[in-house]
């Protein structure tokens, strides 16, 4: 088990920067946050401190979203008690993104101890970059990418909720899980990638909350942050994951995700390479 140290600002504003800039890319913020810690800090910054700050980027998927998520919420609630309501998109939209948050939720608490544990290994996340980002090539090449957000169907929203469950996994990448089923099931890669960030909200806030109760104590995993640094780290990836979000959006307008599909594969191997150097420890 590691020896938990306390963590500088310099390494929580590293951390919050590295967290903000991949959480919404399908590139793995947990992977990334694990490689950078153990290879400049010499230790991981745990399970906890990721999905913490990860409050920060969901925060910004709300504001981003914030017209999308107040019409849904409300069309759900009328919908509730009008028949004519819930044959609207928007309708069953909100049901899709609550049934496909179920897998992560249900999963996250069954496994969280090797979550926080025994899958946080560089051999599993190095794995993990790269086999999920060839089945993120294979799903951009394959995919018919025909589909809209209005034809969104349930199945959709429980494999896609399956896939972002996978993500609890260092190095699968939530994103990365969720856009790779989207693509998969025949969405278009702009459709897949928007339910990709609503799907998250749910889940992010209920692991967020449930782990800061976690982050503080002292036989946690690894770095050890303070209070203050934890909010001043949830608040910069947050303004940081802000302009990822509207950059993404407009990048798969206008291109594949192959960039990012060899991106995982040259970060794989490079820990593969670290790890049989002895330069960092799995």
């Amino acid at each position: 088990m590691l020896e938990w140290v306390s963590l500088s600002w310099l390494q929580a504003m590293v951390l919050a920067v590295v967290q903000g800039l991949t959480e919404f890319l399908p590139i793995s913020s947990s992977g990334h946050l694990s490689i950078v810690s153990k290879l400049f800090f010499g230790a991981d910054a745990g399970a906890s401190f990721t999905a913490v700050t990860q409050i920060g980027t969901e925060l910004a998927v709300v504001i981003y979203f914030i017209g999308d998520i107040v019409r849904l919420i409300a069309v759900w609630f009328r919908g509730l008690f009008n028949a004519e309501v819930r044959n609207t998109p928007d309708y069953r939209l909100a049901w899709y993104v609550i049934v496909g948050s179920l897998p992560i939720g249900i999963l996250g608490l069954l496994f969280q101890d090797y979550i926080r544990s025994t899958l946080r290994s560089l051999w599993i996340t190095g794995t993990t970059l790269i086999v999920f980002g060839i089945l993120m090539g294979l799903a951009e090449r394959y995919g018919k990418q025909l589909r809209a957000q209005a034809q969104l169907r349930l199945s959709d929203g429980v494999l896609m909720g399956l896939a972002q469950a996978l993500a609890l996994i260092p190095g699968v990448s939530r994103s990365g899980g969720t856009i790779t089923a989207g693509l998969s099931l025949g969405l278009a890669r702009a459709t897949a990638v928007r339910f990709s960030f609503l799907l998250a909200i749910p889940a992010v806030f209920a692991a967020g909350i449930s782990e800061l109760g976690h982050v503080f104590e002292p036989s946690s995993h690894g770095l050890q942050p303070s209070a203050a640094q934890m909010w001043v780290a949830t608040i910069v990836a947050g303004v940081i994951g802000y302009a990822v979000i509207a950059w993404l959006l407009r990048f798969v307008q206008r291109h594949s995700v192959y960039v990012f599909v060899w991106y995982r594969i040259a970060l794989g191997l490079a820990v593969y390479a670290l790890l049989g150097s002895g330069m960092i420890a799995a």
